[in-house]
């Protein structure tokens, strides 16, 4: 008997051997054979591959559910600690601005009584047009975008050009229908400002680079990287205040400014009339003022 089951085993073993000498030869013949029939009836072997397709499907529906379902879950637990930190820094920040707004509440509350006190008369609120970029001259000599706004609209030159509160530039050239924006950034471009934090004058020199930077700076000024950069009063080109940009690098001997709006997101801008035409000096008569809102 153990004879008899020793020869069995004996010839199992054979046979896995031989198996397995030849399954990469049995591959290659299976292989060569659909092949073979893949050219010989076409029509076979898509409805095969198809018959194969639709009984492997819900197999790794299935198999895939729990993958699915395991990153799903290591998603949410991810979005969970993600939102907590978010929470946590908008609380900061809330509490921030909590007390900044205080601050500006009671400055603007000591402010109202200093005016009151010296009988201030404050600057007349400024015209303004809303324009939009239809142009871009950009080119190896200089800077500028063309705007669908003229002196028909009321525009001149020398008036600012805001997008929002932030300086851009100013209008270089009108036509009747049009005008031209030439952009800080531009080589022609020569603007008065001020370093917000030491009320260091300088003026603001484009070179056609995506930043312009401070020349002429007065005085031995301690000026550091991040500093605001705002339009000064020199020249009465434009009122003081108005933001520019911030200092991106100061070092061997070039102050270099990051512009606060870049031309490439400028879409409508503000043509503002604040009354003043120090850089370019006003040639005609002005047209009458026209305000954005309802008239008076």
């Amino acid at each position: 008997m153990r004879v008899k089951q020793s020869g069995t085993l004996g010839r199992l073993a054979a046979l896995r051997l031989l198996a397995q000498r030849f399954t990469f030869l049995s591959l290659v013949a299976a292989a060569v054979l659909l092949m073979l029939l893949g050219k010989a009836d076409v029509l076979l072997i898509e409805r095969t591959r198809a018959l194969v397709i639709d009984a492997v499907t819900p197999v790794l529906d299935v198999m895939s559910r729990p993958a699915g379902a395991i990153a799903q879950v290591v998603s949410q637990v991810r979005e969970l600690a993600s939102l907590r930190a978010e929470n946590a820094r908008l609380r900061a920040e809330n509490e921030r601005l909590m007390h900044w707004q205080t601050v500006a509440r009671h400055l603007e509350d000591e402010n109202d009584v200093l005016h009151q006190q010296l009988n201030f008369v404050p600057d007349p609120d400024p015209a303004f047009i809303t324009a939009r970029v239809v142009g871009d001259t950009d080119s190896g000599f200089g800077q500028s975008l063309l705007l669908n706004a003229g002196s028909r609209d009321g525009v001149r030159k020398g008036q600012a050009v805001l997008s929002g509160e932030t300086l851009v530039g100013y209008v270089a050239e009108v036509g009747d229908r049009s005008s031209r924006l030439l952009l800080l950034t531009d080589i022609n471009a020569r603007l008065p400002v001020m370093v917000e934090s030491t009320h260091t004058r300088a003026i603001l020199a484009g070179d056609n680079r995506d930043r312009p930077k401070l020349s002429y700076v007065a005085g031995n000024p301690n000026i550091q990287v991040g500093d605001r950069v705002v339009t000064s009063s020199s020249g009465a080109a434009f009122p003081p205040g108005l933001p520019v940009g911030v200092i991106a690098s100061a070092a061997d001997g070039t102050i270099w400014v990051e512009p606060f709006v870049h031309r490439y997101e400028l879409e409508y801008v503000a043509i503002v009339d604040y009354g003043l035409g120090g850089i370019l000096p006003f040639t005609e008569k002005p047209p009458p003022r026209r305000h954005g809102g309802a008239e008076n």
